[in-house]
C-alpha cells in the first residue's frame, strides 16, 4: 500500500467516525427537544391551574427566631426562550416562576440583625436567594469603627423559580429550584430519558409544598 492510500484509509476512517459522532448528537439533539417540549407545555398548563388554587406557600425566615407570616403562591407566569444549535432552532431553557406573599394582607416589613460572620453570611443568602427587598444598616463602634452589628429592615414576599437547561449533546436537563421549600437554590440534573408525566407530577408536588420524590 503506498503511503497515499495510507492517508486515504486514514481520512476515511477519521470522516466514518465523525459522520458516528454527529449521528449521535443529532439523536441525542431529537430527544432532548422532545422532552423540552414535554416540560414546556407540562408548565404552561400547570400555571393555568396554579393561578386559580393560589396553593400555600413554604413556611419562610431569615431567622428561626422572627418567621413570616403564612404564604401563598401566586401570579404563576411560563417562560421559554430558543437559540441556534448547529444550525437548528432549539430550547435555551424553559422555566416557571411565582410571587410569594403573605395568605392574608399585604407584605409587611420585619428586622433581623447578626453580629458575628457566620450568621451573616446566613443572612446574606437567604435575601440573595429570596429576592427579598431590603435595606442594610450598620452599626460601628463609636472609636474603632470596627463592624459590631448588621441589621437587615426587610419585607415579607420573596419570588420562587424553577428553571430547566438542557444540554442536548449530554442529552440531559439542568434543573434549578429556587425557595420552594425555603429561601435557598437547590440544583439537579435529569436525563432526558426520565422527563415523563410522572417525573414532572412529581416537580409539581414540590412547588406546591407536597412530599415530592423528585429530587
Amino acid at each position: 500500500m503506498s503511503f497515499l492510500d495510507q492517508l486515504k484509509s486514514q481520512a476515511n476512517s477519521l470522516q466514518s467516525r465523525q459522520g458516528e459522532q454527529q449521528q449521535g448528537l443529532l439523536a441525542s439533539t431529537q430527544q432532548t427537544e422532545m422532552a423540552c417540549n414535554m416540560v414546556s407545555q407540562y408548565l404552561k398548563d400547570l400555571v393555568r391551574q396554579l393561578n386559580v388554587i393560589e396553593p400555600d406557600g413554604p413556611a419562610l425566615a431569615l431567622d428561626s427566631k422572627v418567621p413570616w407570616p403564612p404564604m401563598k403562591l401566586t401570579a404563576f407566569q411560563a417562560d421559554s426562550r430558543k437559540k441556534t444549535l448547529r444550525d437548528r432552532e432549539v430550547f435555551d431553557y424553559i422555566a416557571i416562576g411565582w410571587r410569594i406573599l403573605p395568605r392574608a394582607g399585604a407584605p409587611v416589613t420585619g428586622s433581623v440583625s447578626a453580629n458575628f460572620l457566620p450568621d451573616l453570611q446566613r443572612l446574606e443568602a437567604r435575601l440573595a436567594a429570596g429576592w427579598v427587598q431590603h435595606e442594610r444598616h450598620e452599626q460601628r463602634h463609636p472609636e474603632k469603627n470596627t463592624l459590631q452589628l448588621v441589621r437587615f429592615d426587610y419585607t415579607t414576599e420573596s419570588r420562587g423559580n424553577v428553571r430547566v437547561t438542557p444540554d442536548h449533546d449530554k442529552g440531559m436537563l439542568a434543573v434549578r429550584l429556587a425557595n420552594l421549600s425555603g429561601l435557598e437554590i437547590q440544583n439537579t440534573m435529569l436525563p432526558v430519558s426520565q422527563v415523563q408525566t410522572a417525573t414532572l407530577d412529581e416537580l409539581a408536588k414540590l412547588i406546591v409544598g407536597q412530599p415530592s420524590r423528585f429530587i
